[in-house]
């Protein structure tokens, strides 16, 4: 039986706690953290909970502890997942997996020193359209990638940014390029792999109460000239996500929808539709996941404790995912063109350099401990074939 512990009892550690209570047979979470540990109680009543609670994680450290979720603010993702790692428990971590890529490589040589995994949440791999999706794009029948286009849409009201933590560059370590879109990053990492070049703006147009942005736009290029973009926002009413491959040969997507063009003899396009059957058919086939979101990445973990498998998402792709958002907020900070990958010596590689280099848009004022309201969005996709 695989013991577990939640440090932080915030919004998101729901996720994390109902994702484990559907594998009770396999393991039992033992502990709960927080700050603020009447939040802690609260969590520990609401599902019922055989576990003990602490104010302060170190009280875990050497406790017989196999398996952690750290669920707390990013900036103190890095300290806690080493000293959990070198206690010798496994980690899963919350996105993003740290506020710097210096603490990435921290947080990734710490595991490999313990000989522990270190699993970071990217909870969008883990959906039925995105896995499809993946699937689909491996086949080759769409051809050679073109052009993607990822839209990371959110919408958050001006008091989302009174939490303490939030809309700080310190302290939450960016806006939604960091702290929503990371998701989608991972997604499209996963399917194309890191782009060469990156050309980014950014701004706060919504939140005049944090000092980070609300709304960014980056162009990708990679080696083979193909080109994409990415929309990171959290003033997007509907919230509306997708991811669009524009193939060669076709068109495919999340949410679901394929087309696929051949030329006429003037070079305008006729419809495809032999290719977009077989494609269809291939998707059709593909088998639904048993488990989706943080349940399924949980599984995921849960499985390479059992079995020494690698999980499919590890300390390497988060740092991958990092490095892309760190280079957007190079780019829209300085407004030059980045070469990926970011070198040791970059500004943008510590924390300190990304807070001594990027744009404020406003300043921080008063502030709240926490929300009465503990219920988030985690984000969805319109068909979930």
């Amino acid at each position: 039986m695989i013991k577990v512990a939640i440090i932080g009892a915030g919004a998101i550690s729901s996720a994390h706690i109902e994702g484990y209570l559907q594998f009770k047979e396999r393991c039992r979470i033992v502990a709960l953290c927080d700050l603020y540990p009447e939040k802690a109680e609260a969590k520990r009543e609401q599902y019922g909970l055989d576990a003990k609670v602490v104010k302060d994680y170190k009280e875990l450290l050497g406790d017989g502890i196999d398996l952690v979720s750290v669920c707390m603010p990013p900036f103190v993702h890095a300290p806690v997942t080493i000293d959990f790692l070198n206690a010798g428990s496994h980690v899963i971590v919350e996105k993003p997996m740290a506020a710097s890529l210096e603490e990435c490589d921290a947080m990734i040589a710490a595991a490999e020193r313990s000989g522990k995994v270190l699993s970071v949440i990217a909870q969008n791999r883990f959906r039925n359209p995105v896995m499809k999706l993946k699937s689909v794009l491996d086949s080759g029948l769409a051809g050679n990638i073109l052009h993607a286009q990822v839209d990371s849409f959110w919408w958050r009201g001006h008091c989302y940014y009174d939490l303490w933590w939030r809309g700080t560059w310190e302290k939450e370590g960016g806006g939604p390029t960091l702290n929503h879109a990371v998701h989608h990053m991972d997604a499209m990492l996963w399917m194309l792999g890191q782009p060469s070049e990156i050309q980014a703006i950014m701004s706060n147009v919504a939140h005049d109460n944090a000092e980070v942005e609300d709304l960014s736009i980056a162009m990708l290029r990679y080696p083979n000239g193909s080109l994409g973009q990415i929309t990171s926002s959290v003033v997007h009413h509907g919230e509306e996500q997708q991811f669009i491959f524009q193939g060669q040969n076709a068109r495919i997507s999340a949410p679901w929808k394929v087309t696929a063009s051949v030329s006429r003899p003037n070079g305008f396009p006729e419809r495809n539709e032999e290719l977009e059957e077989q494609i269809q058919d291939l998707y059709n086939k593909l088998p639904d996941l048993p488990y989706e979101g943080h349940t399924a990445q949980i599984d995921n973990v849960l499985g390479a404790l059992e079995t020494g498998t690698p999980v499919l998402i590890d300390g390497a792709s988060g740092r991958s995912t990092l490095e892309l958002i760190m280079s957007i907020y190079k780019s829209a900070s300085t407004g030059i063109k980045v070469q990926l990958p970011l070198q040791p010596d970059d500004p943008f590689y510590t924390q300190e350099g990304v807070k001594a280099n990027v744009p404020y848009f406003y300043q921080k004022g008063e502030s709240v401990e926490n929300f009465s309201d503990q219920s988030i969005t985690t984000g969805s996709f319109a068909d979930k074939k």
